[in-house]
């Protein structure tokens, strides 16, 4: 089973072969109701079979193209589930993720997946980092609202020895070369320079510390280039104002995780994570429906709820802030070289939810999601959207 990420939604929109089916169901996690999971299973798989022979696609081709998703129906998988199960299969790809909060039953099959149901679980209830540091280990994690996964970095520096060692192997003797640090650090303070107040053998030490803060943020700089989600910093105290004489990522927090993290669960950090960052994504998607609302007042063409207007907008780049019914779908095609949105009041072949496709087309190019259950939207629409010029 993968893990939900923003890597993984790009997976799933990267033009996988269609048809894309995506299957969505309600799970229970005990007791005598576990039984009904693989009989909903079957009917949602019924069920596509269904669409894929209004395609034109032969039942018995249809059946073997379904045939990875039913290899799942087996009771120890029924053991181990969470809140809901969605599945992906196409040609050329099969996935599948427990989710930790429900969902509708829904089964759509079209030209791409169906992924706005995950959204909410993905971005706008907060996708964040943490940093956990101590001078014998280095962990760095993704997080949202709902999961929380420890993620490989490459070339990270696994601890201040370590670090000191390749220094002197690669260099011959320790040196460090001066440049100026961006970010929440000290412009004029320089790899390797540290001004204690101790002894020498104390400040050295504390200098070595920093080049160690300044090797782990280099990797972290290539890694988070094009993020904006907040990062949290997990050690003993001492190491933060260190660390952060170091950082060139903007959005490092000021609030820390204060403990040594190799005697901290990962559930721990997860929870004092998330006190951490929640409260700026609500403030976030607040005033995010205060502009809209704003803007739509003031008729200054730089927002609507106009659909039509929405998903073009979306598919080239202007979509700034999009807000996005998470329970309602709007069913149709987009023909991109005409620019032409065409909507049914009923699904039809090949067509996609223009929601889910406003939405995906929105964080994939830079853009903001908040997905909300229809009694949340701004003016009670369906879809509403900040443009960018």
């Amino acid at each position: 089973m993968a893990i939900l990420s923003i890597d993984e939604l790009k997976i799933l929109v990267a033009n996988p072969q269609p048809p894309c089916v995506s299957l969505y169901m309600p799970t229970q996690k005990a007791g005598a109701e576990i039984r009904q999971n693989p009989i909903r299973f079957k009917n949602l798989i019924r069920e596509a079979e269904e669409q894929l022979d209004a395609l034109g696609i032969r039942h018995t081709e249809a059946v073997n193209f379904l045939q990875s998703a039913m290899e799942l129906d087996r009771g120890d998988f029924w053991e181990h589930q969470d809140e809901g199960l969605v599945v992906f299969i196409a040609e050329n790809l099969f996935r599948y993720y427990c989710l930790p909060r429900d969902c509708s039953e829904l089964v759509v099959v079209g030209q791409q997946f169906h992924v706005k149901p995950l959204l909410h679980l993905i971005n706008n209830d907060g996708n964040f980092y943490v940093l956990a540091l101590s001078q014998k280990n280095v962990k760095f994690f993704a997080g949202t609202g709902y999961s929380f996964n420890e993620v490989q970095v490459e070339n990270m520096p696994q601890n201040l020895e370590a670090t000191l060692l390749e220094d002197v192997l690669q260099k011959g003797v320790q040196h460090r070369i001066a440049k100026s640090k961006g970010g929440t650090s000290n412009p004029f303070q320089h790899p390797g320079s540290f001004h204690g107040q101790g002894s020498p053998d104390q400040d050295r030490h504390l200098a070595d510390i920093l080049q160690f803060c300044y090797a782990v943020d280099t990797v972290l700089h290539e890694k988070l280039r094009e993020e904006k989600a907040p990062l949290v910093l997990a050690g003993v105290e001492y190491l933060f104002p260190i660390y952060r004489q170091a950082n060139t990522y903007p959005h490092l927090l000021a609030e820390s995780i204060n403990g040594n993290p190799e005697t901290i669960t990962s559930e721990q950090l997860h929870d004092e994570a998330w006190r951490i960052v929640s409260p700026s994504f609500q403030e976030n998607k607040r005033v995010g429906i205060e502009l809209y609302e704003r803007l739509v007042g003031e008729d200054t063409g730089r927002a609507t709820n106009n659909i039509k207007e929405i998903i073009p907008a979306a598919y080239y780049h202007r979509v700034d802030t999009l807000f996005v019914s998470v329970s309602e779908q709007k069913w149709g095609k987009f023909d991109s070289e005409n620019t032409i949105v065409e909507l049914h009041t009923e699904p039809e072949p090949n067509d996609e939810d223009m929601l889910d496709f406003a939405a995906v087309h929105t964080l994939l190019n830079g853009g903001r999601v908040y997905t909300l259950e229809s009694q949340y939207m701004p003016n009670g629409s369906t879809v509403a959207a900040i443009f960018r010029y």
